[in-house]
């Protein structure tokens, strides 16, 4: 077995929702698409072929190799299965890339724990490695080096090569990822579903840590985001050549755009957020094609002429498990004497406190001002991407599409508004 010239399935994981838009990364790089699920696409190709799907994919969060499929009822018969394959020629059994990682998906009515699979798994791959080369590769749960993926589900099983190691969302440029950001395979799919192509305007408010705003412009550069990784599976699997990586990324790196011919801007009204943003893009290689600037959502400037505005709003659970809890303590309480006082400040110990669903409301409001307005300079369409629907209804105008993602597993909805000079609110009842 040589699976860098040998053709076999290769599986190709993403987060659930993108399939389709994966699927047409696939196509385009001239795959076949053998089978494709809401969490996954099927191609095939050599292990060779996994180095240009790690570099280039945008939606990718694993590329895994087949090496086999088979039928299993027990863990003994597994672990004489997986010991069975010839793994002295994949795995190295020496040396400071001798180290391999065991991960698996197991749906088995006799399996209770996947830390015995994986034991196994481990068990059966170093025990053949020591028998055939009297070496013993180090093993553990980092995925630094070599990664091997079991998928085992009632009695079938197959073993992969997980060509990532990490997965392919952690590009390495977010140095401040700061609270609860967005995955960037799934910002990438988000701003595919957009079907925005890098032509024209794309204005992110509430920008955050810029994952948005630097995934759609890793995309009009057209530079591919593995790039900006050092690591990947592949490079600890025996035969890897050197020669044939840096080739791809040299040819990756020439067809880079230098400059765009329109803008990307990126706001938030935390001056600490666009400047964790800042590092972040410097990192991705595309700080110089974004604007970022420190102002709120609704006074963010936009560009006249055709382009798109996309939003990422809270969703509700960190503003509402502080519903009750009010911006300021009006009233204290002091201990003098063995006796309590409550110290009022005046009018403002009347005020009443805002419930995080009151902030959500008028937040998701202001979107849609935002958004009618927003139609007079020429921004054609404006996208909210959340997990809070019943929040989306406050925004008061018509949806023309609302596309479904997955947010790990809070099941989103990415709205689509087309905007126009004579926008019109709709009544909250329709």
């Amino acid at each position: 077995m040589h699976p860098w010239k040998q053709k076999s399935k290769i599986l190709v994981t993403c987060p659930k929702g993108a399939s389709v838009y994966l699927r047409k990364e696939i196509d385009d790089f001239g795959f076949s698409v053998r089978r494709e699920i809401d969490t996954a696409v099927q191609t095939e190709g050599t292990l060779e072929d996994t180095l240009l799907l790690n570099l280039h994919l945008r939606t990718a969060q694993r590329v895994l190799y087949q090496l086999q499929s088979f039928k299993v009822v027990s863990p003994g018969e597994l672990y004489a299965k997986l010991n069975a394959l010839p793994w002295e020629d994949i795995v190295h059994g020496g040396g400071k890339s001798a180290y391999l990682c065991v991960t698996s998906t197991v749906d088995n009515p006799s399996i209770t724990d996947t830390r015995f699979v994986n034991m196994k798994v481990k068990d059966a791959v170093v025990d053949r490695i020591r028998d055939k080369t009297s070496r013993r590769p180090d093993s553990g749960p980092e995925k630094e080096r070599a990664v091997i993926h079991l998928y085992w589900k009632n009695d079938q099983a197959t073993v992969y090569i997980d060509t990532s190691g990490e997965r392919l969302s952690m590009r390495g440029y977010r140095k401040m990822p700061l609270q609860a950001p967005m995955q960037e395979t799934l910002a990438a799919a988000v701003i595919m579903a957009t079907g925005w192509r890098g032509n024209f305007a794309l204005v992110n408010p509430m920008c955050g840590s810029g994952t948005l705003a630097i995934e759609a412009a890793l995309f009009a550069l057209r530079r591919a985001p593995g790039l900006t990784r050092n690591n990947f599976g592949f490079m600890h699997i025996r035969g890897f050549s050197q020669y044939i990586w840096q080739e791809l990324r040299e040819r990756a790196r020439e067809a880079v755009r230098k400059t765009l011919p329109f803008k990307i801007i990126a706001s938030d009204i935390d001056d600490f957020a666009v400047k964790a943003a800042k590092i972040n893009a410097r990192g991705a290689g595309v700080d110089h094609a974004i604007d970022f600037l420190t102002c709120s959502f609704a006074e963010t400037p936009l560009p006249h002429g055709r382009g798109i505005i996309i939003l990422n709003p809270p969703y509700g659970e960190r503003l509402e498990a502080r519903e009750d809890k009010p911006a300021r303590d009006f009233n204290k309480k002091e201990t003098r004497a063995g006796k309590t006082f409550i110290i009022r400040k005046g009018a403002a110990a009347k005020e009443k406190p805002v419930s995080g669903r009151q902030k959500l409301e008028t937040l998701y409001a202001g979107i849609g001002d935002f958004f009618k307005s927003a139609g007079a300079s020429g921004s054609r369409f404006g996208y909210i991407f959340t997990g809070n629907l019943e929040m989306a209804k406050s925004v008061g105008l018509r949806t023309k599409q609302r596309m479904l993602f997955y947010n790990g597993d809070i099941e989103c909805r990415l709205l689509e508004y087309e905007l126009y000079a004579d926008s019109r609110r709709r009544p909250k009842s329709s």
